[in-house]
């Protein structure tokens, strides 16, 4: 894979995250009952920024749990024969809360859906939300995303790759291109 194009620095995804919490706080008008979940595993350090802004902006330690989505994949035999289980972490009550998924990338929506079964299994939330850095459409399930950092139309040939300090050696989005 050869890099195309670097579509946000540093900067540009922190700037996105600030106006992305800004956007939280107001939809929910407040914080009260919102938990935010990171999908394994670029979307974790995406909910623990998150988390950070909302301390700034709003004074309010807000809760963020880990979802491991992989025993809930449909395409699991694609990724791996016995695949491992990471675990997720909630530390808080799923009934009746609002739940704010995050992601890295929205592509076709199957791991929104698998994020979304594997928290119903773990109770019933007032409502679930949608929160990601890059939406590159494609859709194949009818999902769309409350908070999106950037649209990013891309062909089916394009890979879109989030780096986070946290997860890999630099930080940047990029789109990447099979040679």
């Amino acid at each position: 894979m050869k890099v195309k194009k670097i579509i946000m620095s540093k900067v540009d995804i922190d700037r996105s995250l600030k106006r992305m919490a800004l956007e939280i706080v107001e939809h929910n008008k407040g914080m009260e009952n919102v938990y935010l979940v990171g999908i394994k595993s670029r979307g974790v350090p995406m909910a623990e920024r998150l988390a950070k802004y909302l301390k700034k902006v709003e004074d309010v330690d807000v809760k963020t749990g880990v979802l491991d989505i992989s025993l809930y994949r449909d395409d699991l035999s694609l990724v791996a024969e016995n695949p491992i289980h990471k675990g997720s972490q909630l530390d808080f009550q799923v009934e009746g809360s609002k739940i704010i998924l995050i992601d890295d990338v929205l592509y076709t929506g199957r791991t929104v859906r698998a994020a979304i079964d594997a928290i119903l299994d773990c109770g019933r939330p007032a409502n679930i939300q949608l929160c990601v850095l890059i939406d590159r459409g494609h859709r194949e399930l009818p999902i769309k995303a409350d908070y999106v950092g950037e649209y990013v139309p891309t062909s089916g040939s394009e890979v879109i790759k989030v780096s986070f300090v946290e997860t890999d050696e630099d930080e940047m989005v990029r789109i990447m291109m099979h040679d």
